[in-house]
Parts: structure tokens; sequence; C-alpha cells
């Protein structure tokens, strides 16, 4: 147990801070629609009546979507794009999704390769752009949970001011699904821009992200 707490300490970190930050979310969040209901002269709700609400489900969905299509595009951006000096990049001049050599796929794969980067065809495909494809996927199944949670809750307060629903499509060009997204979406742009360009000229001594602390400004070598 100790060498694999050990072994897998980084992904066990950050999987209690989302179990621990989600449930915060999911308290905090009943405790201020509640007070919102008694505000409008209306009946507390219990937890799991709001945990499995489509306010709730929005609030998630729309942070979740912003995360992995970070991810999805810096994952797909590094493919072709160089940032001289950053440890998030590649060497200038090695843009691309490299030689099968490089990989280590088909003949170039070892003894302890993965199965689907020795056996060619779409496995190998398949495989060679798996994390791509998941945190794709990640994305749209919460994009799609966001705007049909988003639509529930926008139709509540379509009802209670006396105004028809709104159908799923017109709900995808109303400013209120826009403003949600775009307002994760620049934050989470400007951070990952933010990343690749610091690492170029500050350290932090012992990160996997950051290069050695002498290691001159214009290398990529991790750390």
């Amino acid at each position: 147990m100790r060498r694999f707490l050990a072994d897998n300490g980084l992904s066990l970190f950050f999987l209690a801070l989302f179990l621990a930050a989600i449930a915060g979310q999911a308290v905090a969040g009943h405790a201020n629609n509640n007070e919102e209901l008694l505000e409008h002269g209306q009946p507390p709700i219990g937890f799991w009546s709001f945990v499995a609400s489509s306010s709730f489900l929005v609030d998630v969905a729309e942070n979740w979507q912003s995360e992995f299509l970070q991810f999805f595009l810096f994952i797909l951006a590094t493919i072709w794009l160089v940032q001289r000096g950053s440890p998030e990049s590649k060497e200038p001049g090695r843009q691309g999704p490299g030689s099968d050599r490089e990989q280590l796929v088909g003949r170039y794969a070892r003894a302890d390769s993965p199965r689907w980067a020795r056996v060619g065809g779409w496995r190998e495909t398949v495989y060679s752009n798996s994390l791509l494809l998941v945190m794709g996927a990640v994305f749209l199944l919460s994009w799609l949970a966001q705007s049909l949670g988003g639509l529930v809750v926008a139709n509540e307060e379509q009802a209670q001011h006396g105004l028809p629903p709104m159908g799923w499509g017109e709900y995808l060009l109303s400013p209120e699904f826009w403003n949600r997204s775009l307002q994760n979406w620049q934050s989470e742009f400007l951070a990952v821009g933010a990343m690749a360009a610091l690492s170029i000229y500050l350290r932090q001594r012992g990160s996997g992200e950051s290069k050695p602390v002498g290691a001159a400004h214009g290398t990529t070598e991790a750390g």
C-alpha cells in the first residue's frame, strides 16, 4: 500500500482535492440555493434533491467542459506549435506527430510497449491518438450536459416570468449560454498561455513542470 501511494501520489492528491472541492461545492450550493428559495417565499429543498437538480449539473458541467477543452486544445496545439524555451513545448524543428522510430510504434516498438502500439492498423491509430480522443469526448459530453441542464434552468426562469419555453437550439444561440461558456474558456486559455510563457524565464526547483533552475532560458529541457 505504501508503494502504491508513493507511485500514484500525484493523481491521488488531485483526486482527493477534487472530491473535497465538489463536496464543498454541493454543500455551499445547497445552502445558497435554499437562501434564494426562502427569499422568494418558496420552501427549501433537500440536499440530494439539489445535487440531482439541473442547477447543480450545469454549474459542474460548465467547468468540466472548459477544463477538458483547455487540455484538448493544448494537446492538439503542441503537436504542431512550439514555444522556444518552454518546458511545455517540444524543441523548435520537431513539430509534427513524429516518426514511428521516435514514437516506438510498429516494428520499432519495444517488448514492454503497450500491445496496441505494436499491432499496427486501426488499433495503433486509435491508441496513437487516444489521449486527444478521450479529452475531446469528455469535453463534448460535459458540453452537452451543460447545454441540456442549462436549458432546464433557463426554462424554469422563463416560466416564472410567464414566458414560453425555449428549444435546445434556441438556448444554444442565447447570450446566457455563451456568457456562461466563454467566461470559463477565457480564463483557461489565459492560464495555459501564461504557463507556457512564464516557464521560459521562471523556475520551480524540483517540479516536473519547470526546467532545472540553472537551465538557459532558450532550452526546453524539463526538470
